[in-house]
């Protein structure tokens, strides 16, 4: 059974370049409005931490190939840190943590993906993070060749460095994406939201959740 606290736990989840940080973005604004205090946060990162795990884990292209399971235990020492230091303060506080990407990621990119034993991350999860689970995770879906596009045309914008993932094959994200329809079908807190809709029509399904969550 997962922890009850006194603030919500969402996470945001879905292949590259499916809008996750603009949605997570309107939603704080949305409920800054109505008096909430939202913390925006991201995975791996959010510590100082785990934000340096996180460049040496996703920015940095090594010589030396990073293994699978090196990859996966940088993950969960990451969340571990940023769990205990950010996420339970916040939501002990009754604070609404936003936050992009969490273990469902791990699971579908490192399990899905790289292949890795999912028992074995169950354990990883059940030690790093306990019975801290999200209130409700919402699922951002688009075809993989439309977001990689997307991704694509992002670092082209910004000049922001491709990341380790990134540079994957699409056989490699075609895993990830039927990892987390997997857990969506597993999971009753999952809202699956179609991200090749219009922006409003997104962000206008995402309000209705959030209502929801809120009791309105």
């Amino acid at each position: 059974m997962s922890r009850k606290f006194a603030g919500k736990f969402i996470t945001f989840e879905g292949g590259e370049g499916v809008g996750k940080s603009t949605n997570i973005q309107w939603c704080a604004d949305q409920l800054n409005e109505q008096g909430i205090e939202v913390v925006v946060t991201r995975e791996p990162g959010g510590t100082p931490i785990a934000e340096l795990i996180r460049n040496k884990l996703l920015k940095a292209h090594h010589p030396e190939p990073m293994t699978p399971m090196a990859e996966l235990l940088l993950m969960f020492a990451a969340r571990n840190q940023h769990l205990e230091q950010v996420i339970i303060p916040a939501l002990e506080r009754g604070a609404w943590v936003l936050c992009d990407r969490f273990t469902d990621s791990t699971i579908a990119y490192q399990g899905f993906g790289r292949g890795l034993d999912l028992s074995a991350i169950e354990q990883l999860k059940s030690l790093a993070q306990g019975d801290v689970e999200p209130d409700c995770t919402f699922l951002l879906d688009a075809p993989v060749e439309v977001g990689m596009a997307r991704a694509r045309g992002r670092s082209e914008t910004t000049g922001e460095a491709t990341d380790r993932f990134e540079t994957e094959a699409l056989a490699f994200f075609e895993r990830v994406k039927d990892g987390f329809h997997s857990l969506a079908a597993m999971h009753s807190r999952f809202v699956i939201v179609d991200a090749t809709q219009t922006l409003d029509d997104v962000q206008t399904e995402l309000s209705v959740r959030l209502s929801m969550l809120k009791g309105d």
